[in-house]
């Protein structure tokens, strides 16, 4: 990883927008920085999108999806899209049908009881039932998980065929083929309409559940509090930022800000 302030302004000019993860990237304590509200912000004015892909449940983000001004919410590491429609309210589209996801959630359920059963200490998120397609077991918002106990509960969900990752707050369990990735794909083609060309985004995290998007973009800047995880991680973004969280999102998006000068009063609060 390079400092983030060492990325050439030329390779920024090719970007079309951001991808970006939501928990300890935008948020701190679970409500998003005003420095990074404002960065949003300023990249609406200036034509640049902005799509979140998080961990979160379909639930939480609700709210955020009407009122932050990005394109789209991810929800739940790919499975549910969450914008915006035509007359301001709001569109939910799913990966799955109905009938899947109905029979996805027993299985879940399952799931969930052998992880708290198996792993002492383990509790579901808070946010569960907000959850429409994952299950997600909480380690360090409201209750602590060691490394040991982390894997453990992985395991347990990968035993009974789940997608397992590890956020900064939470391990999320799936069942289906998609992730942060494919999550990229579906919300550029289908929210903004375009085709998706990775190497036209920079996506921006925290975390062990980004490593697939530190893998597969050409682009990565993880923010400073990145740290926590280095030991955990086997994909590392190209940059990392000076700031942590939410100053480190503003980081990034007064960079994209300077390279063209799109906005006059680009500086961000320090």
């Amino acid at each position: 990883m390079q400092a983030f302030e060492l990325c050439s302004p030329v390779r920024l000019r090719t970007l079309r927008g951001v991808l970006t993860d939501i928990d300890d990237t935008l948020t701190a304590a679970g409500r998003i920085e005003p420095v990074a509200l404002q960065a949003l912000q300023r990249l609406q004015r200036a034509g640049i999108p902005v799509i979140a892909i998080t961990g979160r449940p379909a639930g939480w983000s609700e709210p955020f999806a009407l009122a932050w001004p990005v394109a789209a919410i991810v929800a739940e590491n790919g499975a549910v899209m969450l914008r915006r429609d035509h007359d301001g309210g709001l569109r939910i589209d799913f990966t799955q049908d109905e009938a899947s996801r109905a029979a996805n959630a027993l299985r879940l359920r399952r799931c969930a009881d052998e992880v708290l059963a198996r792993v002492p200490g383990s509790k579901l998120a808070t946010d569960s039932p907000g959850r429409l397609t994952d299950i997600a077991i909480d380690h360090s918002e409201f209750a602590h998980l060691d490394p040991a106990q982390i894997e453990a509960v992985c395991a347990v969900m990968r035993e009974h065929g789940l997608s397992a990752t590890v956020s900064s707050i939470h391990v999320n369990g799936w069942l289906g083929e998609h992730n942060k990735w494919t999550a990229a794909r579906w919300a550029v083609e289908t929210a903004l309409a375009m085709p998706f060309d990775a190497h036209e985004w920079l996506y921006v995290g925290d975390s062990a559940n980004d490593q697939l998007m530190f893998e597969r973009m050409p682009l990565s800047v993880g923010v400073a509090n990145i740290a926590r995880f280095l030991p955990a991680l086997r994909s590392l973004p190209s940059y990392v930022t000076a700031g942590e969280r939410g100053r480190g999102f503003a980081e990034v998006a007064q960079a994209l800000l300077r390279r063209d000068h799109y906005d006059s009063d680009s500086t961000l609060p320090a």
